[in-house]
């Protein structure tokens, strides 16, 4: 094979393609990828299952024996889908035209693959050098956080984090000044009591978190009227403070469940051909605004005319498009990969109307989110921009052929 991330024709690149579609494309209606997923969701939990049991004493002496194997062959399925991964990596359309060597080394440094190699790491490392069996118990439960790659609510989850991160950390240092300003005013109250549980700040921080997160235990108290009194105002300030991050999240994940149907996946996006140029961060900065919907067979998708306009990436099934203002165009077909109505991202009006015909995943890039991406990445909007204006027209071939068939 070459050493280009383009391998030559033959068995093995057929396989490397399969593979890559079952391991990274994302297919929500391809049977393989849905039973892979399922299977190694499956695998980590059981993992982590058998992380607790082996804790118990009685469980672990009685099972000592499976527990060991039952570990070795998680082991062995993991790093085979790691080792799997790498090999295949070479089909991201950006990784290719690479050396292979260049493009499977910035691939192992993408966050996925990084957890990857920490679920499997403690073992081949505890297997050449001596290390405390605590720890390496401790360490496979770094196996849990794969379940992000193939859990759609873990994923939804992360994203949220991610996206209402700002406003995280600034509630983190509202709550950092609370506890500061708590633990004074009661050191301040408090502190100069001989025997005073309270007689420092750093002291006092300790009462100042259990009380503002209502916590309570109890082990230490203010004992003054004055301290009292700031016990409760800080009580009723917990209770008001901690409902903040609860409902940032709430409203994130919202927000999240609106815009996604399923999961779009990296190598959905990287595999299309109006992204395919697009460098790994730039992919990474379009998806935040991509949503997914998964359309029934025969609905409607869109109509031509209607505004604003949206580009459609199909993510797998078919879709048949049409021009109602030219009915003398045969309807065309669109298949995984295929996109329509990119121009209307620049007229904002959708220039066809579009029917599943079999169930099917579309990625949607609407003209609103398409406008954030010129305020919040203005070079990556212009790129896109040209992008698009150099679409072809997904009609343009029926227009070829309709001359043929009127003189018929």
């Amino acid at each position: 094979m070459s050493d280009r991330a383009h391998d030559a024709p033959g068995f093995f690149p057929t396989l490397k393609t399969r593979l890559y579609k079952v391991l990274e494309s994302g297919h929500s209606y391809d049977w393989q990828s849905r039973a892979f997923e399922s299977a190694m969701a499956t695998l980590i939990i059981l993992n982590v299952v058998a992380f607790t049991l082996e804790t118990v004493p009685s469980i672990h002496d009685a099972h000592a024996v499976f527990f060991r194997l039952f570990d070795f062959v998680s082991i062995l399925i993991f790093t085979a889908e790691y080792l799997a991964r790498l090999w295949v990596c070479t089909e991201h359309p950006p990784f290719r035209g690479l050396p292979a060597w260049r493009a499977r080394l910035k691939f192992a440094r993408s966050p996925f693959m990084v957890v990857d190699f920490l679920a499997i790491a403690p073992y081949w490392f505890g297997m050449l050098f001596q290390l405390d069996l605590r720890v390496l118990r401790i360490l496979r439960l770094l196996r849990f956080f794969k379940l992000a790659r193939f859990s759609p609510a873990f994923n939804t989850m992360l994203r949220v984090l991610s996206r209402e991160r700002s406003a995280l950390l600034g509630v983190l240092i509202v709550l950092i000044a609370m506890i500061i300003i708590a633990a004074s005013l009661l050191y301040l109250a408090e502190g100069n009591r001989p025997g005073s549980k309270f007689a420092t700040v750093p002291e006092a921080m300790w009462w100042a978190i259990a009380t503002l997160t209502t916590v309570g235990y109890g082990d230490v108290t203010p004992e003054t009227p004055l301290g009292k009194l700031l016990a409760g105002i800080v009580m009723i300030c917990g209770l008001g403070f901690f409902a903040l991050p609860i409902g940032i999240i709430a409203s994130g994940f919202m927000d999240e469940f609106r815009r996604q149907d399923f999961i779009v996946s990296w190598g959905m996006v990287a595999r299309t051909s109006i992204y395919s140029d697009l460098a790994p961060d730039e992919i990474a900065d379009v998806m935040n605004v991509l949503k997914a919907r998964t359309a029934p067979k025969g609905s409607v998708i869109a109509v031509d005319g209607e505004q604003p306009g949206a580009l459609f990436v199909v993510g797998s099934g078919s879709v048949l498009i049409s021009d109602n203002d030219r009915p003398e165009l045969e309807p065309v077909k669109l298949g995984e990969g295929d996109f329509w109505g990119a121009h209307s991202l620049l007229t904002g009006v959708q220039a066809e109307t579009a029917t599943a015909e079999a169930i099917c995943d579309l990625i949607v890039l609407d003209i609103e989110d398409f406008r954030t991406l010129s305020r919040s990445h203005p070079r990556l909007y212009q790129k896109l921009r040209n992008a698009i204006a150099a679409a072809a027209d997904p009609l343009a071939d029926a227009e070829e052929k309709a001359p043929e068939k009127i003189e018929d």
